[in-house]
Order: C-alpha cells, then structure tokens, then sequence
C-alpha cells in the first residue's frame, strides 16, 4: 500500500470534493481526524481526573479540619461545596462560543430555555439534598470511614447509568461494584468505625445513612447530568461543562443560603469563627480553600462525564479511597486498624478491576478504528488510482 503524505492527501480530498463529495470527503474525514481527537480527549482526561484527585481529597480533609477545630454549622459545610462558582463566570465567558445569528442551522441546534432550566433546577435540587446529607455524614463519622462508605455511590451510579444511560455491565464491572460494597460494608459492621469523638452507635448510625443516601443522590447526579449532555445540549465545548457546573450551583446556593437564613443559624457564624481553636484568620481560610478545592473537583467531574461517562467518573473518585484514609491518620490521628486496612484493599482491587474492562474497551475501540483507517486508506488509494487510470 503506498503512503501518502498529508499535504497530497488534503489536495486529494479538495479534488475529490469537487467531483463527488458524498463519498470520498466522508473517507478522508474518518483518516484525518480521528488521532488529533483522541489525543486532546486523552489529555482532558488526564486534566480531568487529576482535578477530581486534588479537590476531592483536600475538599474533605479540611471539612474534617473544620468540624474538629470546633465548626458545626452544617449548612456551612455544605455551602462549600457550591458557594465558590462566580468564580468560574469568566472562564465560562471567555470560552463562551460564538454563534452566526443569521445561521439557523445553529439557532435550530439550541435547546429551549424551558427544557434548561429544569435541568438546571433540578441537579440544582439534588445537589443541594445530597450536600446537607455529606456534611452530616463527616459531622458524624471519622474521615477514613466516610470515604470509604461514600464509595457506595460507585454502585449506585452503576444502577442509575444501566437505566438511565445505557452502561453495559460487564462481569469486571460487576466484580468492581461488588468488591467496593464489601468495602464499605466491612466497616460498618467493625465494631472499631465509630466516631471517637461522638462515640455513640446512634451518630454512627446517623453518619452511616446520611452518607450512603448522599452517594445514591450524588450518583443519580451524575447519570442525570450524562444523559442531558447526550439528548438535550448535545454540544461539544468547554463553555458546556462550566455552564453546567454555574447553573445547577446557582440553584444549590440558594437553597442552602434560604435554610441557613431561615434555620437561623447565620447569627451563630461570628461566634463560631471567634471561638475556632485555629484563631479568626484561619477559619475564613479553611472555608475559603475548602469551596475552591470542591469547584475544582466539580470541573473535574463533569469534565469526565462529558469527555467520558459518570461510571467512569465515578470509578476516578475513588482513587483518594487509599489516599483519604492515609492522610487522615496522619492528620487526624485516626486509628489506621484491621478492617480499614482490609477495606482499602478491597476498594482498590474493585478500583483495579474497572480500569482493566476500561483498558480492555479501549483496546478493542482502538483496534477498531485501526482498521477504519486502514479501509480507508485503502479506499483512498484504490479512488487515486482509478481516477489516473480514467485520466
């Protein structure tokens, strides 16, 4: 088969759009782009992921930091969670594209701001529901066992994206879920998970249920905001994610601002910043670092539902299983025991058991358009040559 360089295949493709641009244009795009768009897929991938890593790790060793150090407002916490998107506005506004109004092909392409805004309000709703539930749970139980408990969402977003997004099941995902449930299943049945500040079975219990309804309600989320990328916005920008993430953040911050107001527990911020054991300063720098580091877990995350799918999301997250527990006892001098050990284990076994169906899927994708590009090559020269000959 004879190479053919990229500026004759170009000057190939342009001929060729001239005489007939129902067939060869539609082999030439499916030989020229499909490498440049895996490599920018594969790099926001790994941007994604790290963003997911970092924010979500720190997001909940400072929100044990703010509870131990003498913070209990829990719509607070949970404001951190949503209260920091202005600052993604001019990111938002800078990658905002820009659309030909005399073009109503693009117009046509637009979904209706009735349909929006129910998405919005919606995982706005959700989001703000399942932030109260996570700051309760980390209220009430050591950081090392809320991580590992908030793994069951891994299991939940597998159940919703089945029904929701299509998410075939393999025996590898299976076996990923199930290893993962017993993860955290094994420390809820340890004697040893209680919380050695509150110690009582009744806020362990509180913790433990909090925080698996927070995970089905994040997971739900997760598979709500794939399936609107896939049927309603259909669009293919950055601009879509940073929406997505201003918009429903909007709505949970003022849910969560409207209880703090009418729980009255806004009076109690001043006293509980003077009375924090770290000193006044570093109060509003805990809150501060704690809502920058969820926003960029926030990006992180829709950016992979988008550049991939909310399992795959998902699965990311519970890469800090290890790492949360870890920097927890060190931190925190939470006790590193038995069935933690053995937990965080099980978790990054079901964890390793994911990534390897992901690799397998990718190999078999790969191989696949391998042999598209090389049918296409193929077809390519086969046309060249029947056009000298013609000539």
């Amino acid at each position: 088969m004879r190479e053919i360089d990229e500026s004759e295949f170009r000057s190939l493709v342009q001929e060729d759009e001239e005489r007939n641009p129902s067939n060869f244009s539609n082999i030439a795009d499916q030989y020229l782009i499909p490498q440049s768009k895996t490599n920018t897929h594969w790099t926001l991938v790994i941007i994604y992921t790290l963003f997911v890593l970092l924010g979500q790790s720190s997001a909940t060793l400072l929100g044990r930091l703010y509870y131990s150090k003498g913070g209990n407002c829990i719509l607070l916490e949970s404001l951190q969670e949503t209260i920091g998107f202005p600052i993604l506005i001019p990111f938002a506004l800078y990658f905002s594209p820009k659309y030909d109004l005399s073009n109503n092909r693009n117009l046509s392409n637009q979904p209706s701001a009735l349909r929006l805004v129910t998405i919005y309000i919606s995982l706005g709703l959700i989001q703000s529901a399942a932030s109260v539930l996570y700051a309760v749970g980390l209220l009430n139980l050591p950081v090392s066992t809320f991580s590992l408990i908030s793994t069951t969402q891994l299991a939940f977003n597998a159940l919703f994206s089945f029904f929701l997004n299509a998410q075939k099941l393999t025996p590898l995902i299976l076996n990923s879920l199930v290893l993962l449930t017993m993860s955290a299943a094994l420390l809820v049945l340890s004697s040893d998970s209680t919380n050695p500040e509150k110690g009582s079975k009744r806020n362990q219990l509180i913790g433990f249920s909090c925080t698996l309804i927070a995970s089905a309600l994040y997971s739900l989320m997760l598979s709500i905001t794939q399936l609107s990328f896939q049927k309603i916005l259909k669009r293919e920008n950055f601009n879509v994610v940073l929406n997505m993430i201003i918009y429903q953040s909007l709505v949970a911050t003022f849910v969560l601002l409207l209880s703090l107001f009418v729980r009255g527990e806004w009076n109690n911020l001043r006293t509980e910043m003077e009375n924090f054991e770290m000193g006044n300063e570093s109060y509003v720098i805990v809150l501060v670092l704690t809502t920058l580091a969820w926003q960029v877990c926030s990006i992180g995350a829709v950016g992979l539902i988008f550049e991939v799918s909310s399992l795959f999301a998902n699965v990311i997250g519970t890469v800090s299983l290890p790492v949360v527990p870890i920097l927890a006892a060190i931190f925190f001098d939470e006790k590193m025991d038995g069935p933690k050990v053995i937990s965080i284990f099980l978790a990054a076994w079901g964890f390793a058991s994911y990534i390897y169906q992901q690799y397998l899927d990718n190999y078999k994708t790969r191989k696949a358009s391998e042999l598209v590009n090389e049918v296409a090559e193929a077809s390519l020269v086969e046309n060249f040559s029947n056009e000298k000959i013609i000539l």
